[in-house]
């Protein structure tokens, strides 16, 4: 089976974006030039399976972003809406997660980065995380999009390291039990 791994940036209040999906706060935050391990976990994963906000918020994005695949969950949009010059880069389908999951296991993959506040959201409450990487930006933008949402019970997550860097950065490594392998 595929696992699930998140890795995402919050502002220290708990947003993913403002909620108009600006994200410039996060892209534009001084971060001198750190490593926070986002290329060593790209390398782990066989490809991205990302929320269509998300996706909505980067796909003007030159040069694009992503040497693996990217499988855009949505209802809403379809392949006929992926700009040209991406277009044999991102697949949209209309699936649940766990039928990604059963597409992406097919096609291979072992590990798939899962990207999207409310695509997280939806693979943590079907148990489809194995873990989060969460980094806090020390920045409060006060109200936007929240990284986490309703669960149908308490996730007791297992707390595996928190690594602060000179910006003020401060990254977290957590594992969802019963999920990991």
């Amino acid at each position: 089976m595929t696992t699930g791994h998140v890795f995402i940036g919050t502002s220290l209040d708990g947003f993913i974006a403002r909620k108009n999906d600006d994200i410039a706060w996060l892209t534009d935050y001084p971060t001198l030039g750190e490593d926070h391990g986002f290329n060593a976990h790209m390398e782990r994963m066989d490809g991205v399976i990302m929320g269509r906000g998300t996706y909505e918020v980067i796909k003007h994005f030159r040069p694009w972003f992503y040497s693996k695949p990217v499988l855009v969950l949505s209802g809403s949009i379809t392949q006929t809406d992926v700009p040209e010059e991406i277009a044999d880069k991102v697949e949209i389908v209309d699936a649940t997660p766990e039928e990604a999951m059963q597409l992406v296991a097919g096609r291979g993959w072992r590990a798939a980065y899962v990207d999207g506040g409310k695509l997280i959201q939806a693979f943590l409450r079907a148990g489809l995380i194995e873990d989060l990487v969460i980094s806090r930006i020390p920045v409060l933008i006060g109200e936007g999009i929240p990284l986490f949402g309703p669960l149908g019970a308490d996730l007791v997550l297992e707390h595996v390291e928190t690594q602060a860097f000179p910006s003020g950065l401060v990254q977290s490594r957590y594992r969802v039990p019963g999920n990991a392998a």
